[in-house]
């Protein structure tokens, strides 16, 4: 008797909600440190991603900006090429952006004495997408920071707002935690000079691309443990500095924007527990920001998040959905635009000794495939003791995601 239709799609189900998401390394595991990918759809379909590789991360000077390309007929990897090198400076946390007229922009900063709040900003563009390996550049530019006179003013009042929030007294610090009141002193010292407030700013998730042009470039700096943007309505050629995005720690912001036009920023929890996803709020698409706050439903541990809205309207965020440790990798699922993560599925998941999956990069392809790319760290890969060390490619369908979240 031949099965009927409905028996026919609920096996198909079943077999879809078991399946794991589709992934390969895009390069063997190695003892050199691979970490910080983005990801992107290139014209033509191929994918191309960008990590730091080298000996360590801002300590270790031989640290370059990596890439490959993925040719979307044969579904193989090219070989890692340099894509940018500051010889006997390390380069990290690199982010890549197909802007509105179809170049490719890379950004990432160069550590210049070894220290996160050394980071000076850099970025690339290239027109020639037909590249086997790496990009011929036609631009290679720092992008100077320059947060505006009054960033010291803002910095304090947006501080005073949140710790007033807290229930601390701004005008009795005696009365704080050690902890806050230090933090606090050491972000308004820092804003009074001139130097300390236009270095360390550096990129992570995907920057944000208007359908007017603008492109709007997330930043954080580690020294103040804050957030900000810069964009540009002029092809790259001047920039402007936002107002800071101020909380507790927050870092790392990736952007989405709602029905209305109201942008969101979802943040790595660099502050005290619980750790939670930051958001914040611009009315003016980057310009000026609410403060940061707790999501309610993201967990994370502070490690990068990343958002995406998909074409059907929903909302995900890639995260390490635990407060401790990167061995959970989950894609939470939004259907009103971002207030509520009440689902989600795991793409990685290990017990906490066995692997660190981390830094996700995530992009819908025209296809309606999602892809995702990620550090993808194995303990005694190499041998006992030895962690191997690759970026992992993984893809899946959003009806994938739907059956398997929970």
């Amino acid at each position: 008797m031949r099965p009927s239709a409905l028996a026919i799609t609920l096996a198909l189900c079943a077999a879809a909600a078991a399946a794991q998401p589709d992934g390969e390394l895009i390069f063997p595991l190695e003892h050199w440190h691979n970490h910080g990918s983005s990801l992107v759809e290139l014209p033509d379909g191929d994918l191309a991603v960008v990590w730091f590789h080298g000996s360590g991360e801002r300590t270790a000077d031989d640290v370059a900006i990596f890439g490959a390309r993925r040719d979307r007929e044969t579904g193989v990897w090219s070989a890692p090429a340099v894509w940018a090198d500051t010889p006997g400076f390390p380069d990290t946390n690199s982010t890549l952006i197909v802007g509105p007229k179809g170049k490719l922009w890379l950004f990432y900063p160069t550590i210049l004495d070894n220290r996160w709040q050394g980071a000076l900003l850099k970025f690339r563009v290239a027109s020639d997408l037909r590249f086997e390996r790496a990009p011929e550049w036609e631009r290679s530019e720092v992008l100077h920071m320059k947060p505006g006179e009054d960033f010291p003013r803002l910095l304090e009042s947006r501080l005073e707002e949140l710790v007033t929030g807290l229930g601390l007294d701004w005008s009795h610090r005696d009365t704080w935690p050690e902890s806050t009141r230090r933090w606090v002193e050491a972000g308004l010292e820092q804003a009074q000079s001139k130097l300390t407030r236009r270095l360390g700013w550096f990129t992570r998730p995907h920057p944000y691309a208007f359908d007017d042009g603008r492109i709007l470039v997330g930043l954080y700096s580690d020294g103040f443990s804050i957030s900000a943007a810069t964009y540009s309505d002029d092809d790259g050629r001047t920039w402007t500095f936002s107002e800071p995005i101020v909380g507790s720690g927050n870092v790392q912001p990736s952007f989405a924007e709602r029905s209305d036009g109201t942008l969101i920023a979802f943040m790595r929890d660099n502050g005290p527990a619980p750790k939670r996803v930051l958001v914040a709020e611009s009315p003016d698409r980057g310009e000026t920001w609410s403060l940061a706050r707790d999501h309610p439903d993201l967990v994370e541990s502070g490690a990068g998040n990343e958002v995406l809205v998909l074409a059907s309207g929903r909302w995900i965020l890639a995260h390490n959905d635990t407060e401790r440790g990167r061995h959970r990798l989950a894609v939470s699922i939004s259907d009103n635009e971002g207030l509520s993560f009440p689902r989600r599925a795991h793409i990685e998941r290990s017990d906490p000794e066995t692997g660190r999956y981390h830094y996700p990069s995530v992009i819908q392809a025209r296809d309606g495939t999602i892809h995702m790319s990620y550090s993808y760290h194995l303990a005694d890969a190499l041998g006992p003791g030895e962690q191997g060390k690759s970026i992992k490619h993984a893809w899946f369908s959003e009806e994938w995601l739907l059956l398997n979240a929970k």
